[in-house]
């Protein structure tokens, strides 16, 4: 999983633990067993061996603008 994990360094990945347990953030470092996600504000730690499921997350640019179509 370490190995996996350290593939994904600079992507930002959701990270599930299992029981409910979730977070988000891009891959930073994996080492000695620690996942290091950063998001905008800070870093979490994420014990390695507790990783159930990871989904790589797709940022899609958002634009300003108008809507146009009919309004029902």
């Amino acid at each position: 999983m370490e190995e996996f994990l350290t593939q994904l360094m600079g992507k930002k990945v959701d990270v599930s633990c299992g029981t409910g347990a979730a977070v988000r953030g891009e891959v930073v470092n994996v080492k000695n067993g620690i996942l290091f996600l950063r998001d905008e504000e800070k870093v979490a730690y994420v014990a390695v061996e507790k990783v159930a499921v990871v989904w790589e997350v797709k940022d899609y640019e958002v634009r300003t603008g108008f809507v146009t179509g009919k309004l029902k």
